[in-house]
């Protein structure tokens, strides 16, 4: 420790910051002990940061966050007995939550029986079995013999207790109860049934996340159809590509809306492409003759009161997810999937009857579905807010409404902390963040927390094909910036090197079957995307491909170090390297390009660098070239998508069989240094 001591940062008198020196001094080495005294003692939200972080640092050393990151919030014995994970735990007479763990995927079977229990998930009639897996676990058929709608699931309890909540940047308010929220599902379904849409019909849906997307989402599954999931944030050509993958009947679409201030037409970014008959939501300027207007849509048709009965293998929802080539995957949730969501929710996140949970995200991403799913199958609130969560405004939203549980990208939090959004805010009400889509950078992390008063944050990393996590936390564990601490229950996984032995630190393959985990895909082999050259696991276990570089710090702690293969999380965002490339490769004076993500400095959310090669021997503006670059994927793939650098090159590094060599290209990213 021989910087200078940051105390003119910390806006306590030479008194206080005497009496602090002194408290740190003591604390310092002595871990758990040391940090929980001067915690208690001096960390309140009201600190500057530069005081938490410099805290952290003595008593846990310099090196800490970056290396081993350290617990900074410890549950009591009554917190963890009120836990869901506690409960269990008792219950089935595990002494640790890593015993409860162990007990899941031994007893798989039994495990997911009793989660569908206690979620009291509905059946018109009841399965045989969890799953048949036939000849083998790569592809089970879930649930077999039983008829049910997973829509039915979300609307069990009291009918009037408050299902969604809602405010925008405008002041619109909405509250909706379990009955209203019902009542208007039962209406969509009622509209889609008179116009012809039964089981197996498909209808689209690109709006943000409003009680009504809600209700048009449990709808279409209530009338026994799927819904084509498009995130409002993309570009009319992937719209393009992902309705022409699955081809639905009809399209849900906003109208005028605004976001950071801005007013957003997604209705006149429809009428780029060739898009089915729409029902638009909201005010818009002009109309298509064959689209109608939502309210007067809605109005025509009597309600459909009773769901109808599908098997657990037909599809409720289609979501994109990348893989390593241009077009995206089209990956089935079924009626059996929203059950992974809701026991993610209720064993790592905590979520109980009554909380008020917020994750700002959207429909045409998983984390849209698992929201609805995680809070109502659990008789929690949706809190949604129709706007840019970069801002004050929904950091107040989230003191005001008394969130239970926020969910955040990383990228979100480092806006928060450059911007001090969250300063002299009470968020004292929340029991717990959660945190995923991309890596996250501890010292952030640590930020996070203290500006709730030390509340934890459960690290969570799954995917689309899976509905939920394969890797997560817990409240009933210490947490510590950035670690994530159990595999999820009901599945594991084994970290494999590249020769496939079992290894601290490499790709992490998980361990079928599970419920969540898909089956089919629509426009994709399943079994190649999957399983195919994929190594045998412990004892000749059959093992599935995830695609995560994964390291253990110890037992029960691990960290997530970003994507094994060639695709990329960007601002929380899966895409794959050539669907960067393919647009790069349009920009003119450029001729062949190689996208790699790379962390930065002390790990973080990946950062996304350009290798190209000019398309003249002449000596290319490299700045021109960035900028055009950075415009094609802000126009062509989605404005989120934000590239540090361009870099040009000779050549790109390529195998004898003319691959790209972008792990090369990686570790060149890494160590060049920035340019000024």
């Amino acid at each position: 420790m021989n910087e200078p001591i940051p105390a003119d940062q910390w806006k306590l008198s030479p008194e206080e910051t005497a009496e602090f020196l002194t408290a740190a001094d003591r604390a310092r080495g002595r871990g758990e002990a040391g940090w929980k005294a001067i915690q208690h003692q001096w960390l309140s939200p009201q600190r500057p940061f530069a005081m938490h972080l410099w805290a952290y640092q003595q008593i846990y050393g310099e090196a800490a966050l970056r290396e081993n990151p350290q617990p900074v919030w410890f549950p009591t014995k009554e917190q963890i007995g009120r836990t869901h994970v506690g409960k269990w735990c008792l219950r089935h007479e595990c002494d640790s939550v890593s015993q409860l763990h162990l007990w899941s995927v031994r007893h798989r079977e039994e495990f997911w029986q009793e989660v569908i229990d206690e979620l009291e998930i509905p059946f018109d009639r009841l399965p045989h079995s969890i799953w048949d897996i036939g000849k083998s676990p790569t592809s089970p058929v879930y649930l077999p013999g039983a008829t049910m709608n997973i829509a039915e699931s979300c609307f069990l309890g009291d009918r009037d207790r408050p299902a969604v909540i809602f405010d925008d940047e405008e002041g619109r308010t909405i509250r909706w109860s379990l009955g209203r929220l019902q009542e208007e599902v039962q209406r969509v379904a009622g509209a889609l049934t008179a116009a012809g849409f039964g089981r197996g019909s498909r209808a689209a849906v690109m709006m943000p996340m409003t009680p009504e997307a809600v209700a048009i989402y449990l709808g279409v599954i209530w009338a026994g159809g799927a819904v084509v999931a498009i995130a409002d944030s993309f570009a009319a050509p992937e719209i393009a590509t992902r309705l022409e993958i699955t081809r639905p009947e009809l399209l849900f679409v906003q109208g005028e809306y605004v976001r950071a201030g801005k007013t957003i037409d997604l209705y006149r970014r429809m009428l780029q492409i060739d898009a089915p008959p729409c029902v638009v939501v909201g005010d818009t300027s002009i109309r298509r003759p064959e689209d109608q207007d939502y309210g007067e849509w809605i109005s025509g048709a009597a309600p459909l009161h009773d769901s109808v009965p599908c098997s657990p293998m037909d599809a409720t929802n289609y979501l994109f997810s990348s893989g390593t080539t241009g077009t995206p995957k089209a990956i089935p949730w079924t009626h059996s999937t929203p059950i992974k969501c809701a026991a993610d929710a209720r064993f790592h996140q905590d979520v109980h009857a009554g909380d008020r949970l917020a994750w700002p995200t959207n429909l045409g991403w998983m984390m849209g579905p698992w929201l609805i799913y995680a809070a109502l199958v659990n008789r929690a609130t949706i809190a949604l807010y129709g706007g840019s969560p970069a801002g004050r405004s929904f950091a107040e939203f989230v003191q005001d409404q008394r969130i239970t549980m926020l969910g955040v990208v990383p990228s979100l939090i480092r806006a928060w902390r450059e911007n001090e959004t969250l300063e002299g805010l009470d968020w004292s009400h929340l029991h717990c963040f959660s945190s995923t889509g991309e890596c996250s950078q501890p010292e952030d992390m640590l930020y996070l927390m203290s500006r709730a008063g030390y509340r934890p944050m459960i690290e969570y990393c799954g995917g689309t094909e899976l509905a939920g996590g394969y890797i997560s936390a817990t409240l009933a564990v210490p947490c510590a910036p950035s670690v994530f601490t159990t595999p999820a229950f009901g599945l594991d996984f084994v970290i494999l090197d590249e020769s496939g032995t079992e290894t601290s630190c490499g790709e992490a393959f998980l361990v079928p079957p599970s419920l969540g985990m898909s089956t089919t895909l629509l426009n994709r082999d399943h079994y190649e995307a999957y399983y195919s050259d994929v190594p045998k696991g412990p004892g000749g276990v059959a093992l599935r491909r995830h695609g995560d570089r994964v390291e253990q710090l110890g037992p029960g702690r691990y960290r997530v170090l970003g994507r094994a293969d060639d695709t990329m999380n960007l601002g929380g965002i899966k895409v794959s390297s050539a669907e960067i490339e393919r647009v790069v490769t349009t920009v003119a004076g450029i001729r062949e390009a190689a996208a790699v993500a790379v962390p930065p400095p002390g790990g973080g959310p990946s950062q996304l660098v350009v290798f190209a090669v000019a398309a003249t021997d002449q000596d290319a503006d490299a700045a021109g070239l960035g900028d055009a670059v950075r415009s094609a994927i802000r126009s062509q793939l989605n404005p989120l998508f934000k590239m540090k650098r361009l870099v040009l090159v000779e050549q790109l590094p390529r195998t004898a069989s003319n691959k790209v060599m972008r792990r090369l290209l990686r570790e060149k990213a890494v160590r060049e240094e920035e340019p000024p």
